[in-house]
């Protein structure tokens, strides 16, 4: 039976919510850390911070290429984090956390 075809209960949705949460806020650490690199080698400037929707001395262009950035970031490593959980709890409980 593959994982689409197991059946998920509602105390097993509800069980898992505290861990979804905590991987959540995981992911979101994470997500800081990599963008942080990532935007420190991607930037003309070393030094640079990634900029900010109200910082006026940068561009539009790169303001926006900045939050499309941190955005594929932390979808990537959401998705990684919540199914790396979620098979984790699978293996626990014997239940996928999924709806």
């Amino acid at each position: 039976m593959s994982r689409s075809q197991k059946s998920s209960s509602t105390s097993a949705a509800l069980l898992y919510r505290p861990i979804g949460l905590a991987g959540s806020m995981l992911a979101g650490f994470i997500t800081s850390k990599v963008f942080d690199q990532v935007w420190k080698r991607a930037s003309a400037s070393k030094d640079a911070d990634p900029p900010g929707p109200l910082q006026s001395e940068y561009p539009m262009k790169e303001i926006v290429a900045a939050a499309a950035l941190q955005g594929a970031i932390f979808a990537v490593v959401r998705t990684l984090v919540q199914r790396g959980g979620a098979r984790l709890y699978e293996r626990a409980t014997g239940n996928w956390p999924g709806s």
